[in-house]
C-alpha cells in the first residue's frame, strides 16, 4: 500500500529519492494534482541546482481577457465555474515567459492557441503520435508521475485513474521494467473527491503507486464549459451524421463542431422526419453518397480517445448502446447476431450457430460461465449436464430438451462496454452525470489505455470485430486544394495544439473494412477584419498528408476523395467551398496544370453562401440550436457572447464607419438593462464606460434573438 504523507513530505520525499534531475510526467488535462504540483515547483524554483523536467499535455487554466469588455464579461463567469479551482504556477511562468532556467515544461498537445506567444512552449513542444507518447516518456527516463485518482471504499485496494488512463496504463508496466533493473522511480497518488470511479481497465491496485497524499482534492474539476453552435457549425455537422452507419463506430471530438455531430445524431434519432426534411435543402446534400439517415435500430459503439460530453448524451438518448466484450469468442457471437442488446443469448441455437461447440464438455462449460453466459451453478458430469435443481440432461447442446431447460439459465455476457475512452473532459454537468450513473451502468463506459483505441496492432482480430463501420471524425482549420489537412500548427511552424491522435484515427479509417475518416472544417474564416477561405491552394505544413485523404465536409457539403485523381479532388473540394473564393482556387490549380484550361464547376455549387444557410436556419429553427447540449451560461451570458462577437469582427480600420453608424443608432439602454448591469454598466462612469455601453448596445441590438 502506498504510504500516507502531507503534500510537503511528500515534495520531501521525492527530493531526498531521486537525487539526479527530476523528469515529472502528468497527466494530460484533468488529471493533474495541482497542489502538490505546485509545491514541487516552488521548491525547486528555491534551489537553482536541481532540474525540474514536467511531460504533460493540456495543462488547463482560467480563460483570461485581452481587452476591458471581455474582463467584464469573463471575471463573474470564471468565479462562478472555476471558483477556488488551484491553477498551476508553472503555467503561469509559461505564460510570462518566466520559468527559471532549471525548469522546462515539454508539452505533446497545448491548449488550444494559448501558447501561440510563449517561446519556451513552442520551442519545448514534442510532436508525437498520442499513442506514442507513453514510449517516448519513458524513452526520456520519467522517474515520477503524479496523478489524481478516484477510491470507493468497497474497494479498499484499488484506486481508479478515472479521467486519464490514457497514458498512466501504457506506462506503467514501463517504469516497473526500470524499476526492477534498479532504477529509482517515485509514483505519487493524490484521491479527488469528485472524480467518478471508473471501473475496468482504470482501476489499478493501490500498491502502483508509492505515495498517496494524505490531503483530499475538493476543490472544482476543471470545466470546460459548451461553446455556441454557430450555424456554420450545425451544418457541417449534419453532414457528417449523414455517414454514420447504423451499427457502427463512433469517434468525435471536442467542440462546437463535435457538439454539432452529437446534436444531429440526437435530431436524426428524436426527429427524423424534421432532420430528414432538413438534410434534402442543405447545399450538398443531393450529391452525398452514402447516406444513412434512418433513425438507430442496433445504436452505435463509442470509440474515442476523449469520452466528450456528446458522447455521453449520446448514449443518455440510447444511440451509443452497440455493446463490445473484451473476449474475442463472445465478440463473434455478438457479430454473428447470437446476443441481444444486453449481451445476452437469444438462443442456444444460435450459439451454436455462431460457433459454440455443439458438445458442453467442462472446458467449455468452464468458457461460457467464465465470460457471463450461462448460470455459475451448472456442472458438467461426463455426457451429462446437471441443472441447479438437480435435473441432468445430455450435455449434447442440439438436444430440444437441453435446449429448452437451458434457455432460463442463459446470462448476459460479461464485461460489456458501449464506449472505450481514453481521457474524459467536459462541461461541469458531464462530471456530475457521469458520477451520478449506477456503478454498473458507469462500467460500460470503458476508460483504458491509449494504446488500445488510438492503434490497431495489440489484439488486432478483435478489434476489427469490434470496430466495425467505424466513423472517424475529427476537425481541421485548414485544407490544401490536394487534399491534405491542417489541424496542429500555423503556417510559420508554431503550434496551435498537437497532432494527438488524429493522425491514428486516419491511418485507422484506411485500414478498417468499411471505417472511413471524415475531416470536418468551416470553409471560411474572419480574423483580423478580413474574410478568407479554409480551403486554399498550399499551406506551410500540414498534419494529415493528402495521400490519407478520405472524406471533407463543410457547411456546403461532403467530398469524398478517397481513390480519386487530383483533379476530382479539386473538383470536389471547389464543390464544398465557399463561393466567394471559387474563382480564384480554380485560377491557382489551372496555373499548376492541375485543372484543365476550360474547367468550369458545376452550377450547383456556385451558390455556396453563408445567406443561404441562414436561410435555412429561419426555416428550420428547431434543429440549430445555440447551446444543443446544454449551458453553463445565463440568459444575459448568451446575449452578451453574441454581442462581444459581433463587436470583435467589427473592431477593425475597414469597419469603423459601419460601427460608428450602429454605436449612433444603438437602441435604449432600457431595452438591455439586465446585460449592461452584467456587465457593470447600469450607471456608466466616464467617457470609456458610456463607449462601452454604446458598443454594447449596438451589438446586443444586431444580435438579439428578436431582430
Amino acid at each position: 500500500m502506498p504510504q500516507l504523507c502531507s503534500i510537503e513530505q511528500a515534495v520531501e520525499r521525492v527530493m531526498q529519492d531521486i537525487q539526479g534531475p527530476i523528469r515529472l510526467g502528468l497527466p494530460l488535462g484533468l488529471g493533474k494534482p495541482n497542489r502538490w504540483v505546485n509545491a514541487l515547483y516552488a521548491r525547486i524554483k528555491q534551489l537553482p541546482q536541481r532540474r525540474l523536467t514536467i511531460y504533460t499535455a493540456l495543462c488547463l487554466g482560467r480563460p483570461r481577457a485581452s481587452h476591458d469588455l471581455q474582463r467584464r464579461f469573463l471575471e463573474p463567469l470564471v468565479e462562478r465555474i472555476y471558483g477556488d479551482y488551484p491553477e498551476l504556477d508553472f503555467l503561469a511562468d509559461l505564460h510570462a515567459d518566466r520559468l527559471p532556467a532549471n525548469v522546462h515544461i515539454e508539452q505533446f498537445y497545448l491548449q488550444p492557441g494559448s501558447l501561440l506567444n510563449s517561446p519556451p512552449a513552442q520551442q519545448d513542444y514534442i510532436s508525437c503520435n498520442y499513442s506514442h507518447v507513453a514510449r517516448d516518456l519513458n524513452d526520456k527516463g520519467v522517474n515520477l508521475i503524479a496523478q489524481l485518482v478516484a477510491c470507493d471504499p468497497q474497494r479498499p485496494e484499488h484506486f481508479s485513474l478515472s479521467c486519464n488512463p490514457d497514458i498512466t496504463l501504457d506506462l506503467l508496466p514501463l517504469l516497473a521494467r526500470r524499476r526492477a533493473a534498479g532504477e529509482t522511480i517515485v509514483c505519487l497518488a493524490q484521491v479527488h473527491e469528485a472524480l467518478p470511479y471508473m471501473a475496468g481497465a482504470a482501476q489499478v491496485a493501490r500498491d502502483s503507486f508509492d505515495l498517496q497524499l494524505q490531503e483530499v482534492e475538493r476543490g472544482p474539476l476543471f470545466s470546460t464549459p459548451n461553446m455556441p453552435v454557430s450555424v456554420q457549425d450545425h451544418c457541417i455537422g449534419l453532414h457528417a451524421s449523414s455517414q454514420v452507419r447504423d451499427g457502427g463506430t463512433l469517434q468525435i471530438g471536442i467542440g462546437a463542431m463535435g457538439d454539432a455531430v452529437s446534436a444531429a445524431l440526437l435530431a436524426r434519432q428524436a426527429d427524423n422526419s424534421g432532420y430528414r426534411a432538413l438534410l434534402a435543402e442543405l447545399p450538398g446534400a443531393a450529391v452525398a453518397r452514402g447516406a444513412e439517415l434512418h433513425p438507430f435500430a442496433a445504436g452505435l459503439y463509442g470509440c474515442s480517445e476523449m469520452f466528450v460530453n456528446g458522447l455521453l448524451a449520446l448514449a443518455e438518448a440510447g444511440i451509443v448502446r452497440r455493446r463490445v466484450y473484451p473476449d474475442r469468442r463472445v465478440q463473434q457471437l455478438a457479430v454473428a447476431g447470437a446476443l441481444d442488446g444486453e449481451g445476452r443469448p437469444r438462443s442456444v441455437q444460435l450459439l451454436l450457430d455462431a460457433g459454440v461447440p455443439s458438445r458442453l464438455d467442462a472446458q467449455t462449460l468452464a468458457w461460457l460461465q467464465a465470460v457471463g453466459l450461462l448460470d455459475p451453478a451448472l456442472q458438467v458430469h461426463g455426457d451429462y449436464l446437471r441443472l441447479p435443481d438437480g435435473r441432468q440432461l445430455p450435455s449434447e447442446l442440439s438436444h430440444r430438451q437441453t435446449q429448452d431447460a437451458l434457455h432460463d439459465y442463459l446470462r448476459p455476457a460479461a464485461d460489456g462496454a458501449v464506449l472505450h475512452g481514453g481521457f474524459f473532459l467536459g462541461p461541469a454537468d458531464f462530471y456530475r452525470r457521469l458520477g451520478a450513473l449506477a456503478p454498473e451502468r458507469r462500467a460500460q463506459f470503458a476508460m483504458c489505455g491509449i494504446h488500445f483505441i488510438n492503434e490497431l496492432y495489440g489484439d488486432e482480430p478483435l478489434k476489427r470485430l469490434q470496430r466495425r463501420d467505424a466513423r472517424f471524425i475529427n476537425s481541421v482549420f485548414c485544407m490544401t486544394l490536394l487534399g491534405a489537412g491542417v489541424a496542429d500548427q500555423l503556417e510559420d511552424g508554431r503550434v496551435l495544439s498537437g497532432v494527438g491522435g488524429q493522425y491514428n484515427f486516419v491511418a485507422q479509417a484506411h485500414a478498417l473494412e468499411g471505417a472511413r475518416s471524415i475531416l470536418m472544417l468551416r470553409s471560411w474564416r474572419e480574423a483580423a477584419g478580413r474574410v478568407s477561405s479554409n480551403i486554399v491552394w498550399r499551406y506551410g505544413h500540414v498534419t494529415i498528408p493528402r495521400h490519407l485523404r478520405d472524406m471533407v465536409v463543410t457547411e456546403y457539403g461532403i467530398a469524398d476523395l478517397r481513390g480519386k485523381t487530383d483533379a476530382e479532388v479539386i473538383e470536389a473540394l471547389l464543390a464544398i467551398s465557399d463561393s466567394r473564393f471559387q474563382p480564384r482556387l480554380i485560377a491557382q490549380a489551372q496555373q499548376a496544370g492541375k485543372l484543365p484550361g476550360d474547367f468550369r464547376l458545376d452550377q450547383r455549387f456556385a451558390d455556396n453562401y453563408p445567406q443561404r444557410l441562414q436561410k435555412l436556419q429561419a426555416r428550420h429553427s428547431a434543429l440549430f440550436g445555440e447551446y444543443p447540449l446544454g449551458c453553463d451560461f445565463t440568459g444575459e451570458e448568451r446575449d452578451l457572447l453574441r454581442a462581444l462577437d459581433w463587436l470583435k469582427a467589427r473592431a477593425r480600420p475597414g469597419a469603423v464607419v459601419a460601427l460608428s453608424k450602429a454605436v449612433l443608432a444603438a437602441p435604449p439602454a432600457a431595452a438591455f438593462m439586465p446585460q449592461l448591469a452584467r456587465m457593470g454598466l447600469a450607471r456608466p462612469q466616464g467617457l470609456r464606460e458610456a463607449l462601452y455601453r454604446r458598443l454594447l448596445l449596438a451589438g446586443l441590438q444586431a444580435t438579439s434573438r428578436e431582430s
